[in-house]
Formats: structure tokens, C-alpha cells, sequence
């Protein structure tokens, strides 16, 4: 099996690209969404993982079984968040704690 070679400019462009969602990242962190302020930190994250996913561990080039993996993994990875998220909000504050 021959790998896959990727070019520089690929790896350049993916690098500029994370770059550049962290610093949407850091400049949505001074803006007040309410709620949804977890909701698009999570998926500004979630998009900067599947780029590190597809490109850096070379998913996009593997071969259909390891994408399948990779995709399940990634969804398990979603349904905890998703999961961890409604427990959050559905907790009762308490006085004196937090």
C-alpha cells in the first residue's frame, strides 16, 4: 500500500485555518451570547478537531474503515458533550455555592 503524500501547502493552509478559528475563538470570548456562548465555543472546537482529524492524522486518505472509526469515535465524542451540556443546565443553583 502506497501512502498518501500531502503537500506543504495543505498543512499551511489547515495551520492558518487553526489559527484563525482561535482567535474567533478568543474574540467570541468577549461577546455576550447568553446561553449559546458554550454552544459556539463547542462547535468552534469541534471544527478545528475535525480539521486536525482529517488532515494531521490523515483520515481523509485512509481507507473507509478507519474513517468509519474515526467518525464514530468523533460522535462519541459529540453525545458526551451533548450529554454533559444538559446536565449542566438543568442543575438547580444552590445559595453559597459558586
Amino acid at each position: 500500500m502506497s501512502e498518501h503524500v500531502t503537500p506543504l501547502r495543505t498543512y499551511l493552509n489547515v495551520f492558518f485555518a487553526l489559527m484563525i478559528l482561535t482567535g474567533l475563538t478568543a474574540a467570541v470570548s468577549f461577546i455576550d451570547f447568553g446561553i449559546f456562548n458554550d454552544v459556539l465555543a463547542l462547535s468552534i472546537a469541534g471544527l478545528k478537531a475535525g480539521l486536525v482529524i482529517a488532515i494531521f492524522m490523515h483520515v481523509k486518505y485512509s481507507t473507509p474503515l478507519i474513517r468509519i472509526f474515526a467518525v464514530g469515535g468523533f460522535a462519541w465524542l459529540l453525545l458526551f458533550f451533548a450529554l454533559i451540556m444538559t446536565d449542566y443546565y438543568a442543575r438547580i443553583p444552590v445559595d453559597g455555592w459558586g
